[in-house]
């Protein structure tokens, strides 16, 4: 296991902080500081980053990139997607009734050998394959 954790892309939307108006949305700085410290990140992740970014934000895909890459030199290369990763995350979506794109997430980081995956998507404190999975933004809700 290793004690980075594992990065849902919820935790990198908020790190952008898109807010609408002046109101800035409390969870961008737990982002920042989350994201600061490091984690892991799949394809899967940057690619849902990158839709959000570009549909619904209108960010231009120069604008995008430099925020991929930004999120490389801190999380490190993006661990690509496999036929295993999704053969797993169809295991773990029967299993735990987890939506496939949610399953393979959590695939993801079984693979990545985390011990954490920080998301707000997921039931907070359920441990899946051995991945804890704990929403950083929970006193925000």
């Amino acid at each position: 296991m290793t004690d980075s954790p594992f990065l849902d892309t919820n935790v990198l939307l908020y790190s952008v902080n898109m807010s609408k108006g002046n109101t800035p949305d409390p969870r961008a700085e737990k982002a920042e500081r989350v994201l600061s410290l490091g984690g892991v990140v799949s394809v899967q992740v940057l690619n849902e980053f990158s839709d959000i970014a570009s549909r619904k934000w209108k960010l231009n895909w120069e604008k995008i990139v430099g925020f991929l890459q930004v999120f490389e030199s801190i999380c490190g290369r993006a661990l690509p997607l496999t036929a295993d990763t999704q053969a797993a995350a169809v295991a773990i979506s029967r299993r735990y009734g987890y939506r496939i794109y949610d399953s393979t997430i959590l695939a993801a980081a079984v693979e990545a050998g985390c011990s954490t995956l920080l998301t707000e998507d997921m039931q907070h404190g359920q441990v899946v394959e051995g991945v804890r999975i704990e929403n950083p933004f929970l006193r925000y809700q």
